[in-house]
């Protein structure tokens, strides 16, 4: 066999693939994924039998899965599901980070109303937090009397409120009083209102969800605290009203509002009846599917040992109705699982009358029967059955008629808050500093160190050029867990040379040069390089403006995992790479990255002294930057959580002791350069076209290795 780096080279774990038997891997890898994808204990989505960075994760969420499913099997008795709800509530307080601790006023408006000849819509303002308004359109019938009260949560219309006004409108026409209200970031919560576009800046109202939520996550949060938070204050205005009977309360909802109405169903007992749709789904088909954005997926969910039907049996015996659409990407396979356990769940407390499970027609969405099985449902337990379950045609009216406030923005009103500022508060109110000891603790703890031990090196194509050969390769970072990399060999003569671990960036900016090109470089100036791909999901980054691979993180939030800390992790497996080398100086090693890569580098060379100096280009300065503005780009891909309440990227930079960073233009979080003066250095022009660009790149690359 052709030795690819000099002597030694073998007992560093390399060996190439022959094609033969890369055929006959192939083959049985295919023969595992069908082993995996159709056996009933883990029902894993196709999607992951794709990737293998998902399917990897994917493994892990039906261990957890099934230990949860194990626990419940154990539970025969009222008194043993008793004592897990108990557990189960207050591992989700714990997860959401506790609930807001404010029972101050209300200071409900009546901004307006809409009369109707069989009812009326009322416009309603309150604040759910001080200066955190909170807008909703409030239907009631128009004779007098108490009735059932309903909270309508909206899905992820970007009108928010406006799109149950079907469902609500038709519950007063049947005798409820129900209100229907904007979740952050929709209706006329929009949280990055731009006026010139007229509309968001991040694009949407999940862009905006999923933004505060990677800021939660950073200050040991989940968003959705602040979700289920508004959905308490928003029954509390609705029991407030003198027509709405307290004893009668009922919550339903769709998609995102679908989630909601499953949480808030869950956590306060005022709700006597439920009906989500289109969410209630488990985790084993929901994990490597489409699983859902920041206020639907808690970090440490399924670590937890939870699942979607522990918010179901959480309220039993209330009444539940699981609703789901035949083509909806919250499958009914998904939803039925939820439903036949917490069917079981019921059946501990006689109460199997009380769980059922409705499959409409179509897509995601609730049609006609949908809609009709919910009335059904609400009327027979808040109304002891008795009412017409059939839709009545109502008047539709658009969402500019729905508007509560006079700009259809609550930012324009005197004292209003956003959303980051909230978290802003959290953070401030729970920083406590901490030591650099405790700092590599808790890496160590993440699991970045390399246990030092060679990896076992696959090369998978080899190119010879006039100044350098050039490697593909790939090896296991860990169990499970293949990286590739492309590896530069300078043609010069044979002994140790200082080496340096590049991370990859395939940057689509044509005045930034490549990683690849800045490798030649380096390999040119006699250095080994290795420009190193750390794991990643590719079928999770679907391009959203902004928020780069956000799913592939969240997903290893919910497991109880870091993608941050596991790529940090890569880059040492490479450095192991490295250092085992005949051709390497293992006294002279460098790493670089730019962006927020480098921050992966940071984590690494803090834990790691064998990496003697790094250089940072382009990479944002501060964690605890993020917190002080609504979008940050690329946030998902640097949090770790709760990391911000105790340390920021200076303290790593202090771990690192004595050892040289070199730091060229630090940005804020979108990608702007910040003046921050020494020890950081700065380009004279960002994307020149002239070479001087390329002067400067080349006297940090020169700095970098020397």
């Amino acid at each position: 066999m052709p030795d690819p780096g000099g002597a030694g080279v073998q007992r560093a774990g390399y060996h190439r693939v022959p094609s033969s038997h890369k055929t006959l891997m192939k083959l049985a890898t295919l023969a595992l994924l069908c082993t995996l994808f159709l056996s009933p204990s883990t029902l894993p989505a196709q999607q992951a039998t794709q990737d293998p960075f998902l399917r990897w994760m994917d493994q892990i969420a039906q261990r957890h899965l099934q230990r949860r499913e194990n626990a419940i099997a154990e539970i025969h008795t009222v008194a043993e599901a008793e004592r897990r709800k108990k557990v189960v509530r207050e591992t989700l307080v714990e997860i959401l980070g506790g609930l807001p601790d404010y029972d101050g006023p209300l200071n409900p408006r009546v901004t307006g109303r809409i009369q109707n000849e069989s009812y009326t819509i009322e416009k309603v303002m309150f604040e759910s937090l001080p200066g955190f308004f909170v807008t909703a359109n409030l239907y009631r019938p128009n004779q007098p009397g108490r009735y059932p009260g309903v909270l309508l949560q909206s899905g992820h219309t970007q009108e928010g409120k406006a799109e149950p006004q079907r469902l609500a409108a038709n519950l007063a026409l049947k005798g409820f009083v129900s209100l229907a209200f904007d979740p952050v970031g929709q209706g006329e919560r929009e949280q990055t209102f731009n006026r010139d576009l007229s509309g968001p800046s991040a694009g949407w109202s999940v862009n905006e969800h999923l933004h505060a939520g990677a800021q939660s996550i950073l200050v040991g949060e989940s968003v959705a605290r602040y979700f289920i938070w508004d959905a308490k204050r928003a029954l509390d205005y609705l029991v407030s009203r003198p027509e709405v009977d307290a004893a009668r309360i009922g919550a339903a909802g769709c998609s995102g509002g679908g989630a909601l109405t499953t949480f808030i169903g869950a956590l306060d007992p005022r709700i006597k009846a439920v009906v989500p749709a289109c969410f209630p789904n488990s985790y084993r088909l929901l994990f490597a599917g489409p699983d859902p954005d920041s206020e639907m997926s808690w970090p440490n969910f399924l670590a937890s040992g939870l699942d979607t039907a522990d918010f179901v049996e959480l309220s039993a015996p209330v009444p539940w109705l699981i609703q789901a659409t035949k083509d909806d990407y919250f499958t009914p396979p998904g939803a039925k699982l939820v439903y036949e356990e917490a069917r079981r769940w019921y059946k501990l407390y006689g109460a199997e009358d009380k769980v059922s499970f409705f499959v409409g027609p179509g897509p995601h969405g609730t049609p006609l029967v949908s809609r009709e099985a919910v009335y059904e449902w609400l009327i027979r337990w808040l109304k002891d059955g008795q009412g017409d379950v059939h839709e009545q045609p109502v008047t539709l009216y658009a969402n500019h008629e729905l508007l509560v406030t006079p700009s259809g923005r609550v930012e324009d009103e005197p004292g209003s808050r956003k959303l980051y500022q909230l978290i802003l508060d959290d953070f401030h109110a729970k920083k406590q500093q901490r030591t650099i000891p405790e700092l590599l603790a808790e890496l160590r703890s993440l699991g970045i160190p390399s246990p030092g031990s060679p990896p076992q090196v696959s090369v998978l194509s080899e190119t010879n050029h006039q100044d350098a050969r050039r490697l593909r390769i790939r090896f296991e970072s860990e169990p499970g867990v293949e990286i590739e990399g492309q590896l530069y060999i300078p043609a010069s003569p044979a002994g140790r040379k200082p080496a340096v671990l590049l991370v990859a960036d395939k940057t689509s900016n044509p005045w930034i040069p490549s990683t690849a090109s800045i490798a030649e470089r380096m390999t040119r100036a006699g250095r080994v390089v290795l420009e190193l791909e750390p794991r990643d999901s590719p079928s999770g980054n679907d391009n959203r403006p902004f928020l780069g691979d956000w799913l592939s993180n969240s997903r290893a939030n919910q497991i109880g995992l870091n993608l941050s800390a596991m790529r940090a992790h890569d880059v040492l497996r490479g450095v192991d790479v490295l250092v085992t080398r005949s051709d390497v100086d293992p006294g002279s090693i460098r790493a670089t990255a730019r962006s927020v890569k480098g921050i992966w580098v940071l984590l690494a060379a803090a834990v790691d002294n064998r990496i003697g100096k790094i250089w940072l280009d382009r990479t944002p300065y501060s964690l605890r930057a993020a917190l002080e503005n609504t979008i940050n780009t690329d946030i998902f891909d640097a949090v770790i959580p709760g990391f911000a309440l105790h340390w920021d990227l200076e303290d790593l930079v202090k771990a690192m002791g004595d050892r040289r960073v070199l730091w060229t233009d630090p940005t804020n979080w979108m990608h702007r350069p910040v003046a921050l003066g020494p020890p950081f250095r700065y380009r004279y022009v960002l994307g020149d076209t002239t070479d001087l660009s390329d002067a400067e790149d080349n006297a940090y690359i020169e700095e970098l290795i020397k």
